[in-house]
């Protein structure tokens, strides 16, 4: 896939800001420039996390901004959005349910997981970089870890994982086509603002290149 689409990428969350839920977060994100919004709702069943998707993927669209829904490819494929899914995953299985237009993504460790996801359909991989409060289950492969990954396969990788403004150029150096962030923009003061921070900053990286 075109890898522009990953340069800042936005994953919702909800309850580190009293009142602030998903929408406000993809809302923010949008506003702020980000290229790309995974809506992450594990405490929403499915039906719930439709009617949220739609409304996101709606903003998405007009935007021109990626959307993703986290591991749950039907509902993915309901709302006309990509999926993201994890190593527990099946991501055949995934690729199957949204079809062969929508977008992919894989989280892995390492390149044998890499390939692995390749031959599944995945269009892009992400790898969680440092450690992060946000999926302590992740465990941190580090700049080392993002480098291998990156030189393992021809599809885009994002970091995600303790990424912010002030390091990100440290992910891009590594090979990453982009960025991936939770709290740094959900749990902001401000998360649009955060969001045009972390967009200036990879532009920032991109025009020394």
């Amino acid at each position: 896939m075109d890898p522009r689409p990953l340069r800042v990428y936005v994953l919702t969350s909800s309850g580190f800001v009293p009142g602030r839920g998903h929408a406000d977060v993809a809302t923010a994100a949008i506003a702020g420039g980000a290229s790309a919004v995974q809506l992450r709702a594990p405490e929403l069943d499915d039906a719930r996390l439709c009617d949220l998707g739609r409304g996101i993927a709606a903003r998405c669209r007009a935007a021109g901004v990626l959307f993703v829904v986290n591991d749950r490819p039907a509902v993915a494929a309901q709302v006309g959005a990509g999926v993201h899914v994890g190593q527990d995953d099946d991501p055949a299985s995934a690729r199957r349910a949204i079809g062969a237009d929508l977008v992919l993504g894989v989280s892995v460790s390492t390149p044998d997981e890499a390939l692995a996801a390749e031959r599944d359909g995945a269009d892009y991989l992400g790898v969680t970089v440092w450690a992060t409060p946000t999926k302590p289950e992740a465990a941190p492969r580090g700049l080392d870890g993002l480098r291998a990954v990156v030189a393992a396969t021809p599809l885009p990788v994002v970091g995600i994982g303790g990424i912010h403004a002030a390091n990100a150029h440290e992910v891009l150096e590594a090979g990453a086509a982009g960025v991936c962030v939770v709290s740094a923009v959900g749990a902001a003061p401000d998360p649009e603002r955060a969001t045009r921070e972390l967009v200036a900053a990879v532009e920032s990286r991109e025009g020394t290149t």
